[in-house]
C-alpha cells in the first residue's frame, strides 16, 4: 500500500489559529494556539503591525506541530526567523521594519486612545520572505491598549505646563506619579498611559518643547527651570480625585536627572519614592535643564562617532565629577530610590553614575532607600515590555541648534527585551509599596 499523500492532506488541512486574550494592555502576555494541523506540519507564524505613519513591522518564527497537530508558542521553540527558542511574546518584541517600510522604525504609539493591532497569521512551510503574497491558512487581528477601559485622558495647560493627565477608572482618591521621558522627544503619552491602568494617576510633561522653539535665543529654555516641575506636582497635588500625600516620579534618561534633583531639593513637595530608568546625577545642581544642555554643549568633543555612523554620547558626563556643585548630593534623598540600569547604555553613562550613587548615600547614611536593577546586555531606552529593542534610531539633540543624529543606545535584542519585562514588573511593585500603602494609611484614618 502506497503512503498517503501528504502535499495533499497538507492542501487539506483547516488550521485554526487562536489567541487569547485577543483584546488586553500592552504589558499582559498572550497565548497563540495552533490547532488540527497535520502532525509534523512545518508553519510559519507571522505578525504585522501598520504603524500610524503607513510603516510596517513584521516578525515571524518557524514551528512544527506535535503529534496532536498543535503549537502553542507558550510552550514550544521557535525553530528560525526574528527570534529562536521558547518565546511567548516574541512575535513582539522582534518585530522589524518590513520590506518596503522606512529603515530604523520601531513600535510606537502617539494616540493612546485607539488600539495598536496586530495581525497574527499561519503560513505553510518555513517562510522568511514574501509573505504578502502567499496565502495564509489562518489569521486573527488582536489589539494591544495602552489604556484600559475606563482610564481618563485630561489634557493640561494649568500653570503654563503642556501636559496630559490620566486618571484610573473610579473615583479615587488615586496615588500619583510625575512621569518624564527625555531629550528625544516632546509629549508621549504611553507610559502614563498604561501606568493609568495600573491605578496610577500619572501625568506626563512636555518639557523639551521650549527648547526648540526658542533654540536661537540666548533665553533657551530658561522657563523651564524648578519651577516648572514643582508646578506640574502641584497641579497633580490639587486634583480633587488625587491623593495628595502620595506622591511619586518617575524619569527616562533627561526625565531621569530632573527626577534627581526633585528627590533631593524639592521643598514645595516632599516625594514618597522616585524611579530613575537609564540616567545620571550629574549635571549644574543650581542651574536648569538648559544648563545641563549647556554642559553637554562644551563636553561635545567627547561624543564619538562609530564606524557606522552611529553616535555615541556616554562620555559627555564622564569622568563623574568630584566638584559638589556638578551633581545632585543623592544623600539628601529621603525617599526611596530605584534606579534602572542597562550595562550597555551608550547614551549616558549610568553604571558609573550608578556606583557613584551608591557610594554617595553610603557615606551619608541612606543607602537603605537606595535600590539598583542593572541589567548586562542592556541598553538606554528601557520601556514596558513587549515593546522591542532600539539599537539606534534617529534622534534630535539639542546642543548649540538642533541636530537629527543617529544615536547609538546600545544592547542586545534578547537580553534587552528580558530587562524591559523585568523592570517593568518591579517598577509596579516598587510604585504599589510605595504609594498604595500611603493611600491605604491615609484613606483609613
Amino acid at each position: 500500500t502506497e503512503p498517503p499523500d501528504r502535499t495533499t492532506s497538507y492542501r487539506r488541512c483547516n488550521v485554526k489559529l487562536s489567541v487569547y486574550p485577543s483584546r488586553g494592555l500592552v504589558d499582559e502576555k498572550f497565548t497563540v494556539l495552533v490547532q488540527k494541523a497535520p502532525p509534523g506540519f512545518q508553519m510559519t507564524i507571522h505578525a504585522l503591525h501598520q504603524s500610524e505613519d503607513g510603516n510596517s513591522l513584521e516578525a515571524f518564527a518557524h514551528y512544527t506541530a506535535d503529534a496532536c497537530g498543535t503549537i502553542n508558542l507558550s510552550e514550544d521553540p521557535s525553530m528560525g526567523g526574528t527570534y529562536v527558542g521558547v518565546e511567548p511574546m516574541g512575535l513582539l518584541w522582534s518585530l522589524k521594519p518590513a520590506p518596503g517600510s522606512k529603515p530604523g522604525i520601531r513600535l510606537s504609539k502617539k494616540n493612546v486612545q485607539t488600539p495598536m493591532e496586530f495581525t497574527i497569521s499561519v503560513y505553510k512551510g518555513h517562510q522568511t520572505e514574501g509573505f504578502v503574497d502567499q496565502v495564509q491558512l489562518a489569521c486573527v487581528v488582536v489589539e494591544r491598549w495602552y489604556m484600559a477601559p475606563g482610564v481618563r485622558r485630561v489634557p493640561i495647560t494649568e500653570g503654563g505646563l503642556i501636559g496630559v493627565l490620566f486618571l484610573p477608572p473610579g473615583s479615587g482618591p488615586f496615588p500619583r506619579v510625575l512621569d518624564l521621558w527625555g531629550g528625544g522627544v516632546d509629549l508621549l503619552e504611553t507610559r502614563s498611559a498604561l501606568l493609568a491602568s495600573h491605578g496610577f494617576a500619572s501625568m506626563t510633561i512636555n518639557y523639551m518643547d521650549p527648547f526648540r522653539k526658542k533654540a536661537e535665543t540666548t533665553e533657551a529654555g530658561k522657563i523651564v527651570n524648578n519651577q516648572y516641575f514643582e508646578t506640574a506636582l502641584r497641579v497633580l497635588q490639587q486634583h480633587p480625585q488625587i491623593l495628595s500625600s502620595s506622591i511619586g516620579m518617575l524619569g527616562l534618561s533627561f526625565g531621569a536627572s530632573v527626577t534627581f534633583k526633585m528627590a533631593a531639593y524639592s521643598d514645595v513637595v516632599k516625594l514618597k519614592c522616585a524611579v530613575c530608568i537609564s540616567g545620571s546625577h550629574v549635571q549644574p545642581v543650581d542651574g536648569s535643564v538648559a544648563d545641563l544642555i549647556e554642559y553637554c554643549t562644551k563636553n561635545a568633543s567627547k561624543i564619538r562617532v562609530n564606524t557606522d555612523n552611529q553616535v555615541i554620547t556616554r562620555d559627555l558626563l564622564l569622568p563623574i565629577p568630584t566638584d559638589p556643585t556638578m551633581k545632585v548630593d543623592v544623600g539628601r534623598v529621603q525617599c526611596p530610590l530605584l534606579l534602572i540600569v542597562g550595562e550597555d547604555d551608550q547614551n549616558w553613562p549610568v553604571s558609573e553614575s550608578a556606583q557613584d550613587i551608591k557610594e554617595m548615600m553610603e557615606r551619608a547614611g541612606n543607602s537603605h532607600l537606595l535600590t539598583i536593577l542593572s541589567y548586562p546586555n542592556t541598553g538606554h531606552l528601557i520601556n514596558p515590555p513587549y515593546s522591542g529593542h532600539v539599537l539606534v534610531s534617529t534622534v534630535t539633540y539639542i546642543l548649540r541648534h538642533i541636530t537629527a543624529l543617529i544615536s547609538l543606545w546600545g544592547g542586545e535584542m534578547v537580553a534587552h527585551c528580558r530587562a524591559q519585562e523585568d523592570a517593568w514588573r518591579k517598577i509596579l511593585v516598587f510604585l504599589m509599596e510605595n504609594l498604595f500603602v500611603h493611600n491605604s494609611a491615609n484613606t483609613s484614618e
